[in-house]
């Protein structure tokens, strides 16, 4: 993915920022339109630079202008273009009527849709839906939606592929499944969480060269995990370090048959910078942990007798991995939530505080989206509907920092902020991986960072770990892969 922009906006923001730079600085829209086709045809030639046969599908607004302008260019460079039109273009009103006079007037036609050849394209371009789309597709742009799918030809999507809300990131019934899509002026939250990474393809972002004063003033709704951050944090270390300056990271849980889970945690701790770490598990995983990794105290309990111990001498713990919701979890848990030490809720430990919902002002909680869904009581279609929303009602109703984990990972912050993670990939839905993100924001929670700031780094070295391990492929990808490529995401 090429860099992007640190902040986000809605669709509705950035319709105030085309407004602002027409409006208010005098820049004409034809013009901006123009621009986005030109970005548009200069993106699809760096992709397929080959193309011979392109399909242009147009809407009835200013996205399908930007498709008209993206079909001109296109005949003007010698290619075969078919221009099909899903509203009739003599209704078109304002630029996109002006466009698609232009397209006309170089000899270009406009046809009616028809899904007739699809297949044999090179390329399609989608211009149908823009960034405004708040409703189930529906009629003749669900066929086409539909039949582009169907046609499998690789696709560019102008600004937003259509069906995808540009706010949240859900498919609104059926969207489009772009190769890449080009988007202008305001980066929007839905093409980077949800649905939006794998309808969007590969990303790219142009500002059509608008004045940069028509940001002032406007709150983006989020920002990007911040590199600088990472970089900032995790800088070298002085030349006379010692453990006790790395703080003390405590994992519990590891029931019975689950002590995989508190291990990997406890070594992506270690992994993550902590100078100590210590488990609390069960008697019965103390032997295999001490032979894998003889670095970790693994300490054996089987009740809570023992942990009060164990959490005065630790600077950060970790609740839930492995932890079950049997009376030995529960007894843990009931144990461990007396204390105010900086901490990572997760897995059975998030599903015992659904149970008994409570503020947890010194928590980072990291459910992923069927573990929000309990938290709040709703279902987990309801939570991937609007994954921002859920981020935020997640915060209010427990007053911690929250990682919804998924495509597009969001950071939520009391303080209102909102950061969504660009990096990581499919692969890493597999067992464990859960467990080394605990592990590594406990072990930067233990170095004294800040909780807020613990979740956003901890999300981004996770994420930029699995793409590093990924690099063989991302199928068949391991927890235990991840934690061997974290030690180089954390001496940036």
């Amino acid at each position: 993915m090429e860099r992007l922009p640190e902040y986000l906006y809605t669709p509705v923001q950035v319709q105030e920022l085309d407004r602002r730079a027409i409006q208010d600085h005098g820049l004409p829209g034809l013009s901006l339109m123009e621009r986005a086709g030109r970005r548009g045809w200069e993106v699809l030639l760096n992709h397929w630079p080959h193309v011979r046969r392109l399909r242009v599908l147009c809407g009835g607004g200013n996205n399908g202008g930007d498709g008209y302008v993206v079909a001109r260019l296109a005949r003007r460079a010698g290619l075969t273009v078919t221009v099909q039109a899903l509203s009739d273009p003599d209704k078109l009103q304002g630029d996109a009527a002006t466009v698609a006079k232009r397209y006309r007037e170089e000899g270009g036609r406009i046809e009616a849709w028809n899904p007739a050849g699809l297949a044999d394209e090179d390329v399609v371009v989608d211009a149908l839906l823009g960034t405004g789309l708040d409703r189930p597709v529906e009629g003749r742009y669900l066929e086409a939606l539909r039949a582009v799918k169907a046609a499998e030809v690789p696709v560019l999507a102008i600004d937003v592929p259509s069906g995808l809300n540009a706010a949240t990131g859900a498919v609104m019934g059926e969207a489009v499944e772009a190769a890449c899509t080009v988007t202008f002026i305001g980066l929007k939250p839905g093409l980077l969480t949800g649905a939006g990474p794998h309808c969007a393809g590969q990303l790219h972002f142009d500002d059509l060269g608008v004045p940069a004063e028509i940001y002032q003033g406007m709150k983006p709704v989020a920002a990007l995990c911040r590199e600088a951050l990472r970089l900032q944090r995790l800088a070298p270390r002085q030349a006379h370090a010692h453990k006790g300056n790395f703080g003390h990271a405590l994992v519990i849980g590891g029931d019975l048959g689950m002590g995989g889970a508190v291990r990997m945690a406890g070594e992506a701790a270690g992994r993550a910078g902590a100078g100590l770490v210590s488990l609390a598990t069960r008697p019965a995983h103390v032997s295999a942990i001490l032979a894998a990794r003889p670095e970790i105290m693994a300490h054996g309990l089987e009740g809570p007798e023992g942990l009060v111990a164990l959490l005065d001498r630790a600077t950060a713990w970790a609740l839930g991995p492995g932890l079950g919701q049997d009376p030995w979890g529960q007894a843990l848990w009931d144990v461990a939530m007396q204390t105010d030490h900086p901490c990572v809720l997760d897995a059975d430990a998030l599903n015992l505080l659904a149970r008994a919902p409570r503020p947890c002002p010194n928590a980072v909680l990291t459910p992923h989206p069927g573990e929000a869904a309990r938290l709040l009581g709703v279902s987990t279609a309801e939570v991937q509907a609007d994954r921002l929303d859920a981020a935020r009602r997640l915060v209010e109703r427990y007053q911690a920092v929250v990682v919804l984990k998924g495509a597009g990972s969001v950071i939520a912050a009391p303080d209102g902020g909102l950061r969504l993670a660009t990096a990581g990939n499919p692969g890493m839905a597999s067992g464990g991986m859960g467990d080394v993100l605990t592990g590594v924001v406990l072990g930067l929670l233990a170095q004294g960072i800040a909780p807020a700031e613990a979740a956003e780094i901890g999300v981004l070295v996770h994420a930029r770990a699995a793409d590093r391990a990924a690099e063989a492929g991302q199928r068949g990808l391991l927890a235990g892969d991840v934690l061997d490529a974290l030690r180089a995401e954390v001496n940036p």
